[in-house]
């Protein structure tokens, strides 16, 4: 009963809609009526800007974190390795279906990257410290949010499966889906970027001055 009570209060930690909040209360908008109309950190970037866009993330990161570290608040899972990892993956992910359908937000949220990624790191963060370097390096080459978070994801799945080689079945199964979660979630990202109109973030902008003026010179 107590496994229960704390999975749905992980659902609705994670339920908390941090840009529709910060939307609403310094902006006087709704975010899921911009851009993408997501209300996640990536379309916050776009509509509300760097700083917001960074705090959204960051807020639906820990939201993560918190609501898969709240076995602790059962002794038994602190002294068995194997029953603590299958608890944490159902209550990480509690919070991320929380965040993709928030009871607080009529139940249209985000896709639950930055939630998950929170998940990742409550319950092995070496491998989520490395699909962050995934993310960031597919985010200077290319500047796409959305393909830095596919490629991060499935890149979860690899270090999970492969390169880390986790034992436990629960968890390799999980990364699988994690995998095909985002990449699912981002069919409409997938195709814009084949056609050419996925937005870019506005990163390395004296960079691409440069590169357009070297351009113009010839």
């Amino acid at each position: 009963m107590t496994e229960v009570l704390l999975a749905i209060f992980s659902y609705l930690i994670g339920s908390v809609p941090t840009s529709v909040w910060v939307s609403r209360y310094f902006f006087d908008i709704d975010i899921r009526e911009y851009g993408s109309g997501n209300a996640g950190a990536t379309n916050t970037y776009r509509v509300l800007g760097k700083k917001w866009g960074t705090f959204v993330m960051i807020v639906d990161m820990v939201k993560g974190i918190i609501g898969t570290s709240l076995y602790v608040f059962i002794p038994y899972y602190l002294t068995h390795e194997a029953a603590r990892t299958n608890f944490m993956i159902g209550l990480g992910l509690s919070a991320v279906l929380g965040h993709i359908f928030p009871i607080w937000a009529n139940f249209k949220g985000g896709k639950g990257v930055a939630t998950l990624f929170g998940m990742a790191v409550a319950i092995q963060p070496i491998v989520a410290l490395c699909c962050v370097g995934v993310f960031l390096a597919v985010l200077f080459f290319t500047r796409f949010v959305s393909l830095s978070s596919i490629l991060a994801g499935v890149s979860f799945m690899v270090f999970i499966l492969f390169i880390f080689n986790e034992h436990e079945q629960l968890y390799r199964i999980f990364a699988v889906l994690v995998a095909a979660m985002i990449v699912l979630t981002h069919q409409k990202n997938i195709s814009r970027i084949l056609k050419g109109t996925e937005s870019k973030v506005p990163i390395l902008k004296h960079r691409d001055r440069r590169k357009q003026r070297r351009i113009d010179d010839k």
